[in-house]
């Protein structure tokens, strides 16, 4: 670590400074900086290892990775069973494709209908807008 911090996980001057504002300003503060002046070191390597460990756990569940509790590779023992849940999760990914490309579809028709209106509100604008022989936009003050 770095020893010429001046905030470290060490009985120096600032630190006990800070714990002692800590409990005089608001007691947990002060409890925390005490933590981190005799944990403070351990902090980094506890960290490591928590991290670690949490993601070899969650790493089996991440979608696509075939592996953990949903992915082919894990089999019950039971083949009428894994063969029907295979099968539906099969038809599961054909119906998310089909939600999907329904979305899509969706989307892409909101997105022509703003297009038709915009295109139409610019058009009777423009109509307005030389209809009305001032040079100005109606609604608009003339400069």
């Amino acid at each position: 670590m770095n020893q010429s911090a001046l905030i470290r996980p060490d009985w120096t001057p600032a630190t006990i400074a800070m714990m002692v504002l800590g409990f005089v300003v608001f007691w947990p503060l002060g409890l925390a900086m005490l933590a981190y002046i005799l944990f403070g070191e351990r902090l980094k390597s506890f960290k490591k290892d928590a991290n670690s460990t949490v993601d070899s756990v969650f790493s089996s569940f991440k979608r696509g990775s075939g592996r953990g509790f949903c992915g082919p590779q894990f089999r019950t023992g039971n083949v009428a069973f894994d063969d029907w849940r295979e099968a539906e999760l099969a038809r599961l990914d054909e119906e998310r494709r089909k939600l999907d490309e329904m979305r899509q579809q969706f989307d892409d028709y909101v997105r022509e209908l703003r297009r038709a209106k915009d295109q139409e509100e610019f058009d009777r604008f423009m109509r307005e807008r030389n209809s009305g022989g001032s040079g100005s936009a109606p609604g608009f003050p003339a400069h």
